[in-house]
């Protein structure tokens, strides 16, 4: 049997890697899946009357909007009447797209200004990062299709840093989000060590070309079931940074603020190859937490993918027009199309030797700080939870919020079933159990 030390010393220091039953002491029990948690962001509202099911509990019929996760019916709930109060004006006037982002994980006030005097709250993802980070590589991974911005002047007074950005480390500290997936997959799977990462980066080698050699020594050590696990999370990887690679290799020499190297052309490419990297941060178990920002609140991003050419924001200021949130619900849905791509492949990727999926062990919250976005309100938001918690939730319903209800008061029950604690986020006032 190869102790794990041995395999961390070989090629982990350079790339991790899934949980292998083989490279555990023979007399040591199945360790138990670690529980990961996620927190998925879509802006400027829906079209609530295609995105909301009819019916409760599990006989509840499935909304046109959500029709794309049909498969993944038992694998995530729908959750109605969960508040983000501090999302609203509370006698700050405008700004309502700054106040959603800067609110969504805090539940807290963003105090309005354009100027470095920012302040909002710790986010939800970092409490879990703060207690329970340091057990993996990183302590949590923030993604975005956007690119970063800290200062400014966004929306009415509010600075830029509210609206880009979901995850803070404090009241006056964002953890920014990465929107290029070849600086992703550097920070995950990177060596650590600076002088052999340029020398890779100065020969355009594989990261993989680098351990393969260690890879292969170690599978004629590993039992057929591993070897072909190891097989299978090889091609992943490599699958990824082909992936990032053909974005780069293809890529017009453009100003770097304009498009990046390494962001593919088309948004539903991009926030997929985002999503291949949050799911391989889980299942290496890189990182327990992240985050993703899909588009900033009061993003103009058009979709031509499915025949919009139009602004969503402007958009989603749709005064009841049948046309516009037709244009609405197609946007939504492609958005949908994404998260069950995501979810699909959590699904079926079985999680080590504990049995069950990586879904099966993951919470993750899909959702958006503002409801219609005709209207800007902060309540009843479209929110979905996906994912089994290890056991400790029960999808497959829709789940009635008592009204008034903050959002935080779901957190607060997610962080206590990753085992981390928290008397209160932002303006929670308990938990909620129902899910």
């Amino acid at each position: 049997m190869t102790p794990r030390r041995t395999f961390l010393k070989s090629i982990a220091a350079t790339l991790a890697v899934p949980s292998l039953p083989s490279l555990q002491a023979a007399t040591a029990a199945k360790a138990a899946a670690p529980t990961r948690m996620a927190f998925i962001y879509i802006p400027n509202g829906v079209n609530l009357d295609l995105w909301r099911p009819s019916g409760s509990g599990k006989d509840y019929t499935m909304s046109k909007t959500l029709e794309p996760l049909a498969g993944l019916r038992d694998h995530f709930s729908v959750l109605r009447g969960l508040d983000h109060d501090k999302a609203e004006a509370n006698g700050d006037g405008a700004g309502d797209h700054a106040r959603a982002n800067a609110s969504f994980l805090t539940g807290c006030q963003a105090r309005k200004t354009a100027g470095a005097d920012i302040a909002v709250g710790e986010s939800v993802d970092q409490i879990a990062a703060r207690q329970i980070g340091h057990q993996t590589r990183l302590p949590s991974l923030e993604l975005s299709t956007d690119p970063a911005r800290s200062s400014g002047n966004c929306d009415s007074g509010y600075s830029c840093a509210y609206q880009f950005n979901l995850s803070w480390i404090n009241e006056t500290t964002p953890a920014p989000a990465e929107r290029d997936p070849r600086l992703v997959f550097e920070k995950m799977f990177g060596s650590g060590n600076e002088k052999e990462d340029a020398r890779r980066r100065g020969y355009r080698k594989s990261i993989l070309d680098f351990v393969m050699a260690d890879a292969k020594r170690l599978q004629s050590r590993l039992g057929s079931t591993d070897r072909g696990k190891m097989e299978e999370y090889l091609t992943a990887v490599r699958d990824v940074e082909k992936r990032i690679e053909n974005a780069e290799k293809f890529r017009v020499e453009i100003p770097e603020d304009k498009r990046p190297n390494g962001v593919p052309d088309g948004y539903g490419e991009h926030i997929r190859v985002m999503f291949d990297l949050m799911h391989l941060a889980f299942q290496t178990d890189t990182t327990r937490v992240s985050s993703f920002l899909l588009a900033h609140d009061g993003s103009n991003r058009t979709f031509p993918e499915v025949g919009v050419h139009s602004a969503h924001h402007q958009l989603s200021h749709h005064r009841s027009d049948p046309q516009i949130l037709e244009s609405i619900g197609k946007i939504d849905r492609f958005y949908v199309d994404q998260l069950a791509y995501f979810l699909t492949k959590m699904r079926d990727t079985p999680d080590g030797d504990s049995g069950g999926s990586l879904l099966d062990h993951s919470m993750i919250v899909y959702g958006g700080g503002i409801a219609d976005g005709n209207r800007h309100n902060h309540d009843d938001l479209p929110v979905l939870l996906a994912g089994k918690g290890g056991g400790t939730l029960k999808p497959g319903r829709v789940i009635e919020a008592p009204q008034g209800t903050p959002m935080t008061n779901l957190y607060l029950s997610l962080l206590d079933r990753m085992g981390a604690k928290a008397r209160r986020i932002g303006d929670s006032t308990g938990t909620f159990e129902k899910v």
